[in-house]
């Protein structure tokens, strides 16, 4: 009973205080990705930077999320609009140099500021009836792709855009939820494989997501039991009452980024 706690702690680099928090970190961001199929990168990246350096929980949290989402994908694959998710990643993937670009020669708070305010209007917005009357055609859907890659590159975060894209669609949240699912595993994976090409992913990163995969996946199986067990328009306002939350919450760090 001692060894394993003393292996898992030196496997982590953490202390019992300290593991014990990553934890209840990791499992609480799991949860909220089973249950809305998002919102698990900001909280795992703002509690988890509490305990250890942003350099080492970003490449973590990305691996958190392509093993959450492989996870899930047996459940939900029947639900995902393929075609749809195909044309977002040809955009995210052509935009996120700009991203880049725009992170090297632009101020990092007035872009986080804007982008709060704009997703928690649009959130308000669809909460209170807004739909697409079709679902988007090929420019509109690359478009998004687009405007997701930028965030991507300039801040890290790829995942309002196509959020308010699927959850504005008339497709149905349970296929808007697949598809959110099924586009990080796409996004995630290519942010990891370019952290470990660049050398940031070292030993102590790969054990510490080895050791949370168990938490990861109780985590993120009942937080889909949830799911399942929930009316889609009660689930529905729950996401986007998260993703207004996750808004303000941007928005706070970018006023307050210390």
């Amino acid at each position: 009973m001692n060894e394993m706690p003393g292996w898992i702690l030196e496997a982590t680099g953490l202390d019992g205080p300290g593991f014990l928090y990553g934890v209840a970190a990791v499992l609480a961001g799991a949860w909220l990705k089973g249950y809305t199929g998002f919102g698990a990168s900001m909280l795992w990246m703002t509690s988890l930077s509490l305990l250890l350096p942003p350099l080492q929980v970003v490449p973590m949290v990305l691996m958190f999320e392509v093993v959450t989402s492989i996870a899930l994908l047996p459940r939900i694959w029947k639900d995902v609009r393929w075609r749809s998710i195909g044309l977002l990643l040809l955009g995210t993937w052509a935009a996120t140099p700009v991203g880049i670009h725009a992170l090297s020669s632009l101020p990092a708070a007035p872009i986080r500021m804007a982008l709060a305010v704009v997703v928690l209007v649009a959130a308000i917005l669809i909460l209170r009836g807004f739909a697409l009357a079709k679902e988007p055609g090929r420019p509109a859907t690359v478009g998004v792709g687009l405007m997701a890659g930028v965030l991507n590159g300039s801040m890290g975060i790829v995942g309002p855009p196509v959020i308010l894209f699927y959850f504005s669609s008339p497709i149905g949240v349970v296929a808007g939820r697949a598809s959110i699912i099924a586009y990080f595993i796409g996004t995630d994976s290519v942010g990891t494989l370019m952290f470990a090409a660049r050398g940031l992913i070292d030993e102590s990163v790969w054990w510490r997501t080895a050791v949370f995969v168990p938490v990861l996946i109780a985590g993120v199986v009942a937080g889909n039991r949830g799911f399942v067990k929930t009316d889609p328009e009660t689930f529905k306002r729950v996401a986007l009452f998260v993703l207004m939350a996750l808004s303000v919450l941007l928005f706070a760090r970018a006023v307050w980024p210390g």
